[in-house]
């Protein structure tokens, strides 16, 4: 049977592997997860094929938790828009912390704080340092993730999330003083287990509310242009807890799946805080909003030009080179597929059309990506930023469609700026730049824009899909 359990775990741990390569690219993306669910799959059967023999499990929860944990998974995702996306996978995230933060609690209540090993027998060390480290970081996970998924749904209000940035330093103290509690928490968990007087099962209660206001501590005072690195880290966090837990449980699907997301998270991590040009402290201690809540961006920097469709049009459909940056206002306007169809009239004139991608544009990793493939835009059109920067002083007409911090020539020329040194799409390079927005409103950085001002930049007001809509009517007459 142990030869069965570890042939299907090989099998998993492969599709896993499979799978996670196939999300390299919007072609393979969707095989790539049915592939890794089907490892999951597997993974699971093997996992119960394993427990199968021992008397006191009960398949009636089993069942019952696989059936309600499935609708829950398959509803939302079912239903949940595109734009709403990066905040369902903030929430999805959440509950592999938080279901990683149970499973340790539930080991200190069932094995009554490890007092079943008697006085005179110490558990071992990496079932206890495991449960720990999964307490800790599934519950940080859990609770962090909650409040990004309540910033991304705009559900904690400007105000109130405006005074969260601006008391970001409070937070880092409360933080202080919970990081020590924690280790005192711990420490004693760890030194008292096995004693028989199944204390740590309350103690580690303690442990589980300490780090979970760590969560909300940390990502509270984080500024919006910083929340995809946050979900990128969060979802680490959440792998390596997972991985922790398997080698307290001895559960080699845990381990190596947890390994897995929390690498790849790492990476992507890294990846994100490299073309922000900040380190990732000082993404979680210190945010864009931060700056700008204190008075950072300064006010209105000159006079902005208004434009119509009509001429946007115009300039457009005589121009040799258009490119569209897509931001979170396209998803909001869910304008893609408009601008996929502005973008064959275009072409049909002889316009090429191509799409710049700011690696942090949107609200999550590859949002932009996922959104144009909606549209059936093709992947070679989409321009990654490092390899479209080059092409815009070539570019006849720039279209930006509500992008705002990633177009911000201040990232380059202001040192005050908080969004200073961040990599930004070189946008003002362009002959000319259109840009859609539905007010002069700034970004998540809470700071003006200075090319919205500038001598080669026009406006176009209005919703995103309906602006475009409007371009595409005036395309049809020329």
């Amino acid at each position: 049977m142990s030869y069965l359990v570890s042939g299907l775990y090989v099998v998993a741990f492969a599709l896993f592997i499979l799978g996670l390569s196939g999300l390299t690219g919007p072609k393979t993306a969707v095989r790539g997860n049915w592939i890794a669910a089907a490892g999951m799959g597997v993974a699971v059967v093997a996992t119960l094929i394993k427990v199968g023999g021992t008397a006191s499990i009960n398949w009636v929860l089993i069942v019952a938790g696989l059936a309600l944990g499935t609708v829950l998974g398959v509803v939302p995702a079912r239903r949940t828009r595109m734009t709403a996306m990066p905040q369902l996978v903030a929430l999805f995230n959440g509950v592999g912390g938080g279901t990683v933060a149970l499973i340790a609690w539930s080991e200190f209540i069932e094995t009554d704080g490890f007092s079943h090993l008697g006085a005179d027998q110490s558990p071992p060390a990496v079932l206890v340092s495991g449960s720990l480290f999964a307490a800790v970081i599934g519950s940080v996970s859990f609770w962090g993730s909650l409040v990004a998924f309540l910033k991304l749904q705009e559900l904690l209000g400007k105000g109130l999330e405006r005074g969260l940035v601006s008391s970001a330093r409070a937070f880092q103290l409360a933080n202080v003083a919970l990081v020590l509690v924690v280790l005192a928490a711990c420490g004693y968990v760890g030194v008292g287990s096995g004693d028989g007087g199944g204390s740590s099962a309350w103690w580690i209660v303690l442990v589980l509310v300490a780090s979970g206001l760590i969560g909300l501590f940390v990502v509270l005072p984080i500024g919006g242009a910083d929340m995809p690195v946050v979900i990128s880290l969060l979802n680490a966090l959440t792998g390596l807890s997972a991985a922790a837990a398997g080698l307290a449980l001895d559960n080699t699907a845990m381990i190596v799946a947890g390994m897995i997301v929390g690498a790849s998270g790492a990476i992507l991590t890294n990846l994100m805080a490299v073309a922000m040009n900040r380190s990732i402290p000082a993404i979680v201690f210190g945010s864009f909003g931060a700056a700008s809540a204190a008075g950072g961006g300064g006010g209105p920097q000159g006079v902005v030009k208004a434009t119509s469709a009509s001429d946007a049009a115009i300039r457009m459909a005589y121009a040799g080179q258009v490119v569209v940056v897509p931001g979170y206002g396209l998803a909001v306007a869910q304008a893609q597929h408009a601008v996929k169809d502005m973008a064959a009239l275009l072409e049909a004139k002889g316009v090429e059309v191509k799409y710049a991608i700011h690696p942090v544009a949107g609200r999550m990793p590859g949002h932009m990506n996922v959104l144009l493939a909606e549209a059936d835009v093709e992947y070679d059109a989409m321009k990654e930023m490092d390899d479209i920067n080059d092409e815009f002083s070539r570019t006849d007409v720039t279209l930006v469609i509500g992008a705002n911090d990633v177009t911000n020539p201040s990232a380059r020329t202001d040192s005050s700026s908080p969004i200073y040194g961040m990599p930004i799409l070189n946008v003002d390079q362009s002959r000319s730049v259109i840009v859609l927005k539905r007010s002069m409103s700034s970004g998540y950085a809470g700071i003006e824009n200075p090319l919205f001002f500038a001598d080669r930049t026009s406006m176009l007001f209005g919703d995103a899909k309906k602006s475009v809509n409007a371009v595409i009517e005036e395309l049809k007459a020329l």
